[in-house]
């Protein structure tokens, strides 16, 4: 019988003001909500009696503190490639007020003036990638939302743009695999929040 074929666990920090507001949070170092805390702590539960070769966080207190929540803390080694998007002039501004200025804006398109282009994101995305596939065995990743959609496109072997289309909620779990061997990457399971509270 052979092995089982190792999986990447992306857990999405929990909720911030700026999270609510859906202002842009690239760089800006929020903490969690306290709805945000209380279902990092729920995150726990629901990785309970998983275990992983390795963990890493982003270096941003939202995604530390719900790596920490969650019961990781003590094991997560930082990983700067994992920090969200650098939204640069759009950092802390809504999808609306960009529109009002440029209607035609997307951020995987576009990416940010003074901030990150989309191919920028992807060459993260694709350090992270290559080194949770170099590890013999399960991992799990906190960090925030577009970089972790990013990062799935670029599992699947999408372009970064890719992300578009992947959403993901504060505090959810994903799960990144393969179907038959290493070189069929799949998306197991999407945007989990079933232990999560509204």
């Amino acid at each position: 019988m052979s092995e089982p074929l190792p999986v990447v666990y992306l857990a999405r920090h929990g909720e911030t003001a700026w999270s609510i507001s859906g202002q842009h949070t690239g760089l800006t170092d929020l903490p969690l909500t306290v709805r945000g805390e209380r279902n990092a702590r729920r995150l726990a539960d629901r990785l309970k009696g998983l275990s992983f070769r390795k963990v890493f966080t982003s270096p941003l207190q939202r995604a530390m503190r719900t790596c920490e929540l969650a019961g990781f803390g003590a094991q997560a080694e930082i990983d700067r490639d994992l920090l969200e998007w650098n939204y640069g002039e759009y950092e802390g501004r809504r999808t609306e007020e960009i529109h009002a200025e440029r209607p035609d804006w997307q951020l995987f398109r576009d990416g940010c003036p003074g901030g990150e282009s989309p191919q920028q994101v992807g060459a993260r995305a694709d350090r992270v990638g290559k080194r949770t596939r170099e590890i013999q065995g399960n991992v799990l990743i906190f960090s925030s939302g577009h970089i972790l959609r990013v990062l799935t496109a670029r599992w699947l072997g999408l372009e970064p743009a890719g992300g578009k289309y992947l959403l993901l909620s504060t505090a959810s779990l994903s799960v990144l695999g393969y179907e038959h061997n290493l070189f069929q990457p799949v998306v197991q399971l999407w945007n989990d929040t079933n232990h999560a509270s509204s």
